[in-house]
C-alpha cells in the first residue's frame, strides 16, 4: 500500500511540475458574437468571413468594422525553479521543517508504541484517595 501511494504522490508531483512550467495560450474566434473556434497551442483556424481592409481613395488607412474578432489568453509558465530555502521567511522555514520530519515518521515500522513514562516510577501514595472518597470501581 505504501509503494503505491509513494507512486501515485511521485506521478501527481511530476505533473503538477509539468504544468506549472508550461506555457499557455487558448485562442478563440468569435465570428458576430458566437464562438466558432477554439485553439490550445497553436493559432485558431478564422471562418474565412474576416473582411479585409478595403482602402478607398476617400478614406485611406480607414477600415470597415469586421463582424469578426479573435481573444487570446496567454499563461506565461514559471521558469525560475531554483527556490532556496533561504529565500523563505522563518515561519515557513519551521513548516517545511516539521513538514518533512512528520512525513519521514509516517514510514518508521514500530512493532509496539512507544511507553513515555516507562523510565519514571509511579508516584509513592500517600493516602488512598479512592477508599477516603468512597469511589469504587464497578
Amino acid at each position: 500500500m505504501r509503494e503505491v501511494l509513494h507512486k501515485i504522490t511521485t506521478i501527481v508531483m511530476a505533473l503538477l511540475l509539468l504544468l506549472s512550467t508550461v506555457s499557455w495560450k487558448v485562442e478563440k474566434h468569435y465570428c458576430m458574437g458566437r464562438l466558432m473556434n477554439v485553439a490550445l497551442f497553436r493559432d485558431v483556424d478564422t471562418c474565412g468571413m474576416d473582411m479585409s481592409l478595403l482602402m478607398d481613395s476617400e478614406n485611406l488607412g480607414e477600415a470597415q468594422n469586421s463582424c469578426c474578432n479573435d481573444d487570446v489568453v496567454f499563461v506565461e509558465g514559471q521558469d525560475d525553479l531554483k527556490i532556496s530555502f533561504n529565500d523563505l521567511d522563518i515561519e515557513q522555514q519551521y513548516y517545511v521543517v516539521a513538514l518533512a520530519q512528520s512525513y519521514c515518521n509516517l514510514f518508521l515500522n514500530l512493532k509496539e508504541l512507544p511507553v513515555p513514562s516507562e523510565q519514571y516510577p509511579p508516584p509513592l501514595l500517600v493516602k488512598n484517595i479512592q477508599l477516603l472518597d468512597e469511589v469504587f470501581l464497578i
